[in-house]
């Protein structure tokens, strides 16, 4: 009697452990190859044993599923970097543009001179639409109503703004010329002298996001020159 009842106690014991111990799962499985990275460099024979479900080509191994992956994360950063390449050239180009730039408007001896190359340069240079200089002195001088809507509305923050302007605002500083997006710059120390306004045909071409690195010297530039050709 006292047999059966430690066979049954024995049986009970084992039972219980197995009980105790987890199903395997493939979420253990998972963390454990996690824990345990270098698990295949340990047993690299299952490495071309083991078979991935491939929707394209039904099973493929282990090696060959990370290799595909491995090149196609090649491609992504050798197309990441040929974009990076791509905007450093288009910027480089951009600042040869400016440099060269500032350097002819300093030679300009009047208004005009000043206003030809600067329509020469941004429009057939930089491909943009339009390009126009609205002094706020002199006898081609923007009228005051008008210089006060815009200083007003546009540059309530800052001496830039980048974006979009309404029909009215686009008539009264490019007249006819296509501007779904503009720049425009206040130039003076005190923005006395008058504004800059660049327009472009892309409606996102200028935004409020962009960098003013290049556009803040000609600014600078601008804000030197004006005041030996404008007639007070």
């Amino acid at each position: 009697m006292s047999k059966s009842l430690e066979q049954y106690n024995n049986n009970t014991d084992i039972d219980s452990k197995y009980e105790q111990t987890p199903a395997l799962s493939s979420e253990l499985v998972a963390t454990y190859l996690l824990e345990n990275p270098d698990f295949f460099a340990q047993q690299a024979h299952l490495l071309e044993k083991l078979e991935i479900p491939h929707s394209l080509k039904g099973s493929v191994s282990l090696v060959e599923l990370q290799s595909e992956q491995l090149r196609k994360k090649v491609r992504a950063l050798n197309l990441k970097l040929n974009q990076l390449i791509t905007i450093a050239k288009q910027n480089e180009a951009i600042y040869r543009v400016y440099a060269d730039l500032n350097l002819r408007i300093l030679k300009c001896k009047d208004l005009d001179e000043l206003k030809f190359i600067l329509e020469e340069v941004i429009q057939e240079n930089l491909k943009l639409s339009a390009v126009t200089l609205k002094p706020f002195k002199g006898p081609h001088a923007l009228p005051e109503i008008q210089r006060r809507l815009f200083i007003e509305k546009r540059f309530q923050r800052d001496t830039f703004f980048f974006g979009r302007l309404s029909e009215h605002e686009r008539k009264l500083l490019f007249n006819d010329q296509e501007a779904n997006s503009v720049a425009l710059l206040l130039i003076g120390d005190s923005s006395e002298l008058g504004i800059l306004a660049i327009g472009s045909k892309d409606a996102s071409h200028f935004n409020p996001d962009m960098d003013t690195l290049l556009i803040t010297q000609l600014q600078q530039f601008l804000g030197i020159l004006l005041p030996k050709m404008l007639t007070y």
